[in-house]
């Protein structure tokens, strides 16, 4: 159970109302998960919400990688609610259930391909040092330049922060969802 339930539409405030018609009738369609949480803070989530609209559709990865780096980082956070939020859109973008797997057991997938390789040298690197090797920095900028090597960092750190936010608030998957992993 949630820390936090969930504020009801007739018990929000003007400015928390028109956050939640915004996000409710963009690309996300509905306001669950970290949003009950942000929705706290209007002002707060009226900043990040685009930053987070950009980076789950707007990168230059395919959906299949972004969806990918958001598995890496949900599950090295052990995060149960973005993982099971993000694993049916990782598999419509077109991620081998095998690599998914692999992630939910904490094993380094095997027979990746070379663009999703890279993204998890990275993003693992990054998760794991702070810190990202020149070998993985150039098997990210050779496939998607500075800009993906950009747009990757900032995923991996929203991710983090959206894992980080779910867990210090114990917000649940939804009911009638098994969670990925065990904890």
């Amino acid at each position: 159970m949630s820390r936090l339930q969930a504020i009801p539409l007739d018990q929000m405030t003007e400015a928390q109302r028109k956050l939640y018609d915004r996000i409710t009738s963009g690309p996300r369609g509905a306001f669950r998960g970290p949003f009950t949480v942000w929705i706290r803070s209007p002002e707060y989530l009226d900043r990040l919400e685009p930053v987070g609209e950009y980076l789950r559709f707007k990168t230059v990865l395919p959906p299949r990688l972004s969806e990918f780096a958001i598995l890496i980082t949900a599950r090295y956070m052990k995060a149960q609610y973005p993982f099971q939020a993000h694993e049916p859109h990782a598999l419509k973008g077109g991620l081998d259930p095998a690599l998914i797997d692999a992630l939910r057991e904490r094993k380094k997938p095997r027979d990746m391909k070379a663009d999703e390789a890279a993204v998890y040298g990275f993003a693992t690197e990054l998760l794991e040092t702070k810190f990202v090797s020149e070998p993985a920095y150039k098997a990210v900028t050779g496939l998607f330049g500075e800009k993906g090597a950009l747009d990757l960092t900032a995923l991996v750190g929203h991710y983090t922060m959206v894992s980080m936010t779910v867990n210090a608030f114990e917000v649940p998957v939804p009911p009638g969802v098994k969670p990925p992993f065990p904890m």
